[in-house]
């Protein structure tokens, strides 16, 4: 990559920009304007006789003061706030709802389940057995005479 090549290249040439210096004395920027009508040339006489003639200057308008609405932003915001309360209660209340009828669904499935095991299990206990099944012991009369057994 660094190797010599053979032919030469050229001088390079570096040019510097010139300044244009302005020859017409600074003249002030153009504003645009507004296109409207042309005014009324105005004539006004003054007291020594001269007259003075240009245009007439209409007086500068203020600017028209904002008018207050109705009803103030602050009881607008309150309104609004009023209806999204409203509707998060009746969400709030279908929640409860849903859930007071989850725990009734849950007490009902443990009361299912309480019925159906208790059966089985009293079923098993209280059943009939073959006779060939289980331990059969014979009890006896028994005395017991100052606090002791005898059989």
């Amino acid at each position: 990559m660094d190797e010599p090549t053979a032919h030469r290249t050229a001088p390079l040439v570096v040019h510097h920009p010139t300044p244009i210096t302005p020859t017409a004395a600074y003249t002030a920027p153009v504003v645009p304007v507004q296109p409207g009508p042309i005014p009324a040339l105005a004539s006004v006489v003054l007291p020594d006789g001269r007259v003075v003639t240009g245009y007439a200057v209409a007086p500068a308008q203020p600017e028209p003061v904002a008018t207050k609405p109705a009803v103030s932003r602050a009881a607008v915001n309150v309104a609004l706030g009023g209806v999204g309360f409203l509707a998060v209660c009746g969400g709030l209340l279908l929640l409860t709802t849903f859930l007071a009828a989850l725990a009734a669904l849950i007490q009902q499935l443990i009361i299912l389940a309480a019925v159906i095991f208790g059966g089985f299990i009293a079923a098993q206990v209280f059943g009939h057995r073959p006779s060939g099944a289980g331990t059969t012991v014979n009890i006896r009369k028994a005395v017991f005479k100052r606090s002791r057994f005898h059989g």
